[in-house]
C-alpha cells in the first residue's frame, strides 16, 4: 500500500510539473500582463493599487496573478500561484515596462524634453473651459440618452467615459464613477493611429515618403525588400504574424517576453504577396516606430519629435507613450491620455490636419488613411478602422475611427462635423452596440 501511495505522489508530482512546464509561456504572459498593468495604473494613471487589482486586473486569466507594489522604487511584481514572478518599474517620462532577469533596473536612460505650457486657450486648443452654450439644432434629451445608453448594466459594459463634440463644442460629457476629465486612460491599439500620424507628418516636411520602400536592413537582400511604407501602414505586408491575445501567439510574445518589440515582426518571413494579403499586425505597428527611429539622428531625437510634432502641438498634454526596454515606442499599444486629449486627436482629423491655423500633416494625408486596405473589405486603412463596408449599417459610410483594446474608440464624422469618444473596460465582442451609439447620437442632432 505504501509503495502504491508513492507511486500514486510520483505521478502526481510529474503531472504537476508537465503542467506547470507546458503552461509556462502562458503564466509568464499572465504575469507580465498584470505587473506591466499595475505598474502604468498606479504610476502613470495615479490609481490605486486596489482600485487596479480589484477592477483593472479582476478578469480571466489575468486575475489568477497576486500584485503587490514598491512605492518607493516604482515597482509592481505579479506571481502566479507562486511558479511565476515578473517585475515593472516606471519610468519617468517612458511609463512601465516589464523587467528581463538580470537587467539593470537603475540603468540611465533617455526621456522626451516636453512642452506643456498652457495655451490659455478654451478647449480644444487649450485646457480652459469652454463658455455655456445651447445649440438650437441638437436635442439634448435625446443626446444624453444615447450617452446614458453606454452606461446602462455598466457592470458588464465598463463604460469609463464618454464625450461628443460638435463643431469643436463639447455638447455631452460623463464618466463613471472615480473618473474624471483629468483621468488618463490606456488607448491601447489607438495608440497604433498616433504612430501612422507621425509618418504623415514627416512625409509633409518633405523627410519620407510611404510609398518608399520600408528601410529595413535585414530585408535589402531577399523578397522582402519590396516591401513599402505603404504596405507596412494599411497592415498589408504579406508578413507572417498572429494576433491572438487569449492563447501563446506572436504579439502575447511581443508584447511580454521581448526587449526589442519591433524587431519581432521584422524577423517574420513573408507569406503573403505585399499589398494583396491584408492581415491585422500589432508587431507591424512597432516595426514601424522603429523605422521611425531609424530617421533620426539621435535617440534623444526619436524621443522628443512624436511629443513635439503631434502630442504636444495639439494640447495632448496629458498623453504618455510607453516606451519597451530598449527605447522604442510602443507604438501599437502603450498610449495613454484623459478623454479630452483623446478627442484632440480625433479633431486633428476632423480638420484635416489643421490644427488652430497650422497645417500639421497635408490634406492628402486624411484621404490616405481612410483608403481601405486591399483585403479588408472596406474594415480598415491606413492605420485607422473604416465604415466603408458598412460595419455599423446605420451610420454612414464616411465614418471612420481610432480603435481599441476593450472598445476604445475615437469616432469621426466629417459630414455632421462630430468627434465621439468611448472608453471603458469591456470584455467580450456583442456587450457594446456602436451602431445604435452612433446612430443615436447623430439622430439628436438636426
Amino acid at each position: 500500500m505504501k509503495k502504491l501511495i508513492k507511486y500514486i505522489l510520483l505521478l502526481a508530482v510529474l503531472a504537476l510539473v508537465y503542467v506547470v512546464y507546458t503552461n509556462y509561456p502562458r503564466l509568464n504572459m499572465i504575469a507580465g500582463y498584470s505587473a506591466k498593468n499595475m505598474a502604468s495604473s498606479v504610476f502613470l494613471a495615479d490609481r490605486s493599487f486596489e482600485f487596479t487589482d480589484s477592477i483593472d486586473n479582476s478578469f480571466t486569466p489575468i486575475n489568477g496573478a497576486a500584485d503587490e507594489i514598491n512605492e518607493k522604487e516604482k515597482s509592481a511584481t505579479a506571481s502566479v500561484y507562486g511558479l511565476l514572478t515578473r517585475k515593472a518599474i516606471y519610468r519617468d517620462g517612458l511609463g512601465a515596462v516589464l523587467v528581463p532577469k538580470g537587467a539593470d533596473e537603475n540603468e540611465a536612460y533617455l526621456k522626451p524634453r516636453r512642452n506643456r505650457l498652457d495655451s490659455g486657450l478654451a478647449f480644444p486648443y487649450g485646457d480652459q473651459e469652454q463658455k455655456d452654450s445651447i445649440m438650437e439644432n441638437v436635442d439634448y434629451n435625446m443626446l444624453q440618452t444615447a450617452v446614458d445608453s453606454m452606461f446602462s448594466n455598466n457592470d458588464l459594459k465598463q463604460t469609463r467615459s464618454v464625450l461628443v463634440v460638435y463643431k469643436d463644442q463639447i455638447i455631452a460629457e460623463k464618466y463613471a464613477n472615480g473618473f474624471d476629465k483629468n483621468s488618463k486612460l490606456s488607448g491601447w491599439s489607438m495608440t497604433k493611429s498616433i504612430t501612422a500620424t507621425l509618418f504623415g507628418i514627416l512625409q509633409k516636411q518633405g523627410k519620407l515618403n510611404v510609398e518608399d520602400k520600408a528601410p529595413v536592413e535585414s530585408w535589402k537582400d531577399d523578397e522582402r525588400a519590396e516591401i513599402t511604407i505603404n504596405d507596412l501602414l494599411h497592415m498589408n505586408s504579406g508578413l507572417e504574424w498572429e494576433e491572438n491575445y487569449k492563447e501563446i501567439s506572436d504579439v502575447t510574445k511581443m508584447l511580454f517576453l521581448t526587449d526589442n518589440m519591433p524587431k519581432i515582426q521584422e524577423d517574420k518571413q513573408l507569406i503573403g504577396k505585399p499589398n494583396e494579403t491584408w492581415n491585422y499586425s500589432s508587431g507591424t505597428t512597432n516595426l514601424l516606430s522603429g523605422i521611425l527611429r531609424k530617421q533620426f539622428n539621435s535617440h534623444q531625437e526619436y524621443l522628443d519629435f512624436w511629443y513635439a510634432a503631434l502630442i504636444d502641438k495639439i494640447g495632448m498634454h496629458s498623453m504618455l507613450v510607453e516606451a519597451d526596454m530598449d527605447g522604442n515606442y510602443v507604438g501599437s499599444s502603450y498610449g495613454w491620455a484623459n478623454t479630452r486629449d483623446w478627442a484632440k486627436f480625433g479633431l486633428l482629423y476632423l480638420h484635416k490636419g489643421n490644427w488652430n491655423g497650422e497645417q500639421v500633416f497635408d490634406l492628402s494625408w486624411v484621404d490616405y488613411v481612410k483608403t481601405p486596405t486591399n483585403g479588408s473589405d472596406g474594415e480598415y486603412g491606413g492605420h485607422f478602422w473604416l465604415n466603408a463596408g458598412g460595419k455599423y449599417p446605420d451610420v454612414s459610410k464616411e465614418v471612420y475611427s481610432a480603435n481599441g483594446f476593450q472598445k476604445q474608440r475615437v469616432f469621426i464624422i466629417p459630414s455632421k462635423d462630430l468627434v465621439i469618444v468611448r472608453m471603458g473596460l469591456t470584455n467580450g465582442e456583442d456587450i457594446v452596440d456602436f451602431n445604435a451609439f452612433l446612430r443615436d447620437i447623430i439622430k439628436s442632432i438636426q
